[in-house]
């Protein structure tokens, strides 16, 4: 449609020069006709405007006819080979089949002469077979008007290589580096696109990602997977990865209660870890258990109460009572009232504790747990045992 257009204005611009030429000197012209009692008198200007608008439009006609046939014969026009249907009808099939793979040597034949997106196509094929060197040699000849979308296919080369510096270094640049004006209509499928690679990177590498600059944004399934990451790989953590972590949760701390409830959870399972941060340790588990019921979080404060230099055992038996009334028959108040009761010499009440809930894990632990009095190492492994199945809680009392 726009070539016509294009070919119509140029055709009339050149008759506009030839008429404007022919009338230098004489006017516009006369022009006059009569047919069947009807007379026209015009000069050659009004004719020529008249039969060029008529050409357009019977031309149009035409165009839009012939593409309602075609299409009411595709309709009814039975399809034998995939090669017979339209270049934009194959792409259509092969993007709904995710077929892509299968169907490469056409792809790159339909973007051969694409210079946008030749070599980013070429090397999303490389990288569906796996082959990411020669994925990143085709994208060293992609066009700079394609930049994000190469930019992307590189973090994503990088991450497939376990090569996490240099991912980090190109998220960091895209995530700061203002969107190319093309584009801005489908900014926030880029955005979600990003936002996914952050959150591959932050799994794949928890304790890096803490060093980022811009702190990519990442999911709520993201956010839970990085956290649950950072819980079992702490011990793998430097003294800059947890002073980064510190400093991650100081910036988060005031925009925290808008995170989900099980965000929250996890974080506070994370400061567990982090000896210097018992104040906000304290402050989010209490925030947390007034919210809602949580026996992890009921279990991380009553630790948390227990290893004190002094515990309170009077405030936190008062607590415990406090919230047993308000949450009745659940097994966490029998057992950390054991904790409770051993600590404070209170052995016979202890033990009375053990036939209660016999189904509970909790109480389970308990059972086994007093039958190997003084017999640390043992206490130990089973400690060991017990917090490999606990949901990231550290048994430290």
């Amino acid at each position: 449609m726009k070539m016509i257009l294009g070919a119509y204005v140029f055709v009339i611009l050149i008759l506009i020069a030839f008429i404007s030429i022919l009338s230098y000197g004489y006017g516009v012209g006369y022009v006059y006709i009569y047919w069947r009692e009807i007379q026209i008198q015009t000069n050659i200007w009004v004719l020529f405007i008249f039969l060029a608008v008529l050409s357009l439009c019977l031309q149009l006609i035409g165009i839009v006819f012939k593409r309602y046939l075609n299409r009411e014969k595709r309709k009814s026009e039975t399809i034998i080979e995939f090669n017979n249907l339209h270049p934009y009808e194959q792409l259509a099939v092969i993007w709904l089949l995710d077929a892509a793979e299968d169907r490469k040597e056409f792809i790159q034949q339909v973007f051969a002469q694409s210079s946008l997106l030749n070599s980013v196509v070429n090397s999303q094929i490389y990288i569906m077979q796996g082959g990411y060197s020669e994925a990143l040699t085709a994208l060293n000849d992609s066009n700079i008007m394609a930049f994000e979308l190469a930019e992307i296919q590189r973090i994503q080369i990088y991450l497939a290589q376990n090569e996490y510096e240099k991912a980090l270094t190109h998220l960091d640049f895209l995530s700061q580096h203002e969107l190319s004006p093309w584009l801005k209509e489908i900014e926030l499928t880029y955005k979600n696109r990003l936002t996914y690679l952050w959150g591959e990177f932050a799994t794949q590498s928890p304790w890096l990602y803490l060093h980022t600059k811009s702190f990519g944004d990442l999911c709520e399934d993201k956010k839970q997977q990085w956290l649950k990451q950072i819980l079992s790989q702490f011990d793998q953590a430097t003294f800059n990865d947890l002073d980064a972590l510190r400093q991650r949760y100081a910036r988060l701390k005031e925009d925290l209660q808008s995170r989900s409830y099980e965000v929250r959870v996890l974080w506070l399972k994370v400061l567990a870890r982090l000896s210097d941060m018992s104040e906000e340790y304290e402050n989010l588990a209490l925030q947390l258990l007034n919210e809602k019921f949580s026996s992890d979080v009921f279990y991380l404060w009553f630790q948390l109460q227990m290893l004190r230099q002094n515990p309170d055992y009077v405030y936190v038996e008062q607590k415990i009572n406090q919230w047993e009334d308000r949450y009745p028959f659940m097994p966490i108040f029998s057992f950390v009232k054991w904790y409770l009761y051993m600590a404070t010499d209170r052995e016979n009440e202890a033990e009375e504790l053990l036939s209660l809930y016999p189904d509970d894990v909790l109480m389970n632990y308990l059972r086994v747990k007093s039958k190997l009095k003084h017999q640390e190492d043992l206490v130990q492994l089973l400690n060991t045992i017990f917090e490999s199945n606990s949901n990231y809680l550290e048994i430290k009392i």
